[in-house]
């Protein structure tokens, strides 16, 4: 089955994006029948402000959070599953909070956010749900004592606001959100991380024999951005090769000039000695270049290596 890889592929992805703002809990289990949340995020007072570089699930994110990811359309069943996983994580705090001798407050509460790609109306409207004016188009709230939201990944705007919820969508929906992804500039701080683990997903469809359309279709589409990407990286490494290399060509003529500098100055020099200038850096060969001007003998040198801690 399919849906355990992208259950895990969205875990994964998950934390990645919001572990720098707060503790995530992949897995976390709760009370009762031995029930899993797939993500429990508790925010970090001092990065909330952060948060909106990740445009929607950022908002999601500004409170306490129960994240239920769903490849496949959420069922009745499993939208219900959900609720009491928050009640039951509810009941614990309470429970808590009443053994402490300490009141619980309700922001303290996590909110569940249950992810979708589609959704039929008639379930939308079997729980009453409702779209909130400062919300986007796509975002379905239960009752507001029910802390819950029903996200239609499908349903929301092609914006760069939710770009990392869409990634978590199917078919053509998944397909131009990687193509988005692959678009952000190379130094946005979760655009490698974020195609590496898509890219990782490809890899572990690849090697599974019985594949849905939506999974054939994506190793397709992603398939030229991963031959790219992988160039892109082969030439970056020569690209570092090279200037490793003229690095290193110039700190090695730079040792080469001291040397000869200090046999004119002072005489031969030891093993030792030249082994210790060896592994100076370029910074410290050039300061080294100044201070050999005032040397008279063997002994300046190995003060000044002394002194420098060399």
């Amino acid at each position: 089955m399919t849906r355990f890889i992208h259950d895990k592929f969205a875990k994964d992805y998950l934390e990645e994006l919001l572990k720098d703002y707060g503790e995530v809990k992949a897995s976390e289990k709760v009370s009762g029948e031995i029930k899993e949340i797939d993500v429990l995020f508790t925010p970090a007072k001092q990065h909330s402000s952060k948060l909106q570089i990740l445009g929607l699930l950022g908002r999601l994110a500004e409170n306490p959070a129960i994240i239920e990811p769903y490849r496949n359309p959420a069922s009745s069943d499993e939208i219900c599953d959900c609720i009491l996983k928050l009640l039951e994580v509810k009941a614990l705090l309470r429970r808590e909070a009443k053994a402490n001798k300490i009141k619980l407050q309700e922001s303290e509460i996590p909110k569940l956010w249950i992810l979708t790609p589609t959704i039929s109306e008639t379930r939308l409207s079997s729980f009453r749900t409702i779209q909130k004016e400062d919300w986007l188009s796509g975002v379905h709230f239960l009752a507001d004592a029910l802390r819950t939201a029903i996200v239609v990944i499908h349903q929301l705007p092609q914006t760069p606001e939710t770009l990392w919820l869409r990634l978590l969508g199917r078919g053509s929906v998944q397909s131009q959100a990687i193509i988005e992804l692959q678009a952000l500039p190379l130094d946005h701080p979760y655009q490698k991380a974020t195609l590496e683990l898509v890219y990782n997903l490809r890899e572990n469809l690849r090697v599974n024999q019985e594949l849905e359309t939506d999974d054939r279709e994506l190793i397709m589409r992603l398939e030229p951005l991963y031959q790219r990407n992988r160039e892109q990286v082969k030439e970056e490494g020569r690209q570092e090769g090279r200037q490793e290399g003229r690095q290193e060509g110039r700190q090695e003529g730079e040792k080469d000039l001291i040397l000869r500098l200090l046999h004119r100055r002072i005489g031969e020099i030891d093993a030792l000695l030249i082994e210790r200038i060896t592994g100076l850096s370029i910074e410290q060969l050039e300061n080294l270049g100044e201070a050999l001007l005032d040397f008279s003998s063997v002994a300046d040198l190995e003060a000044w290596l002394t002194q420098h801690s060399i």
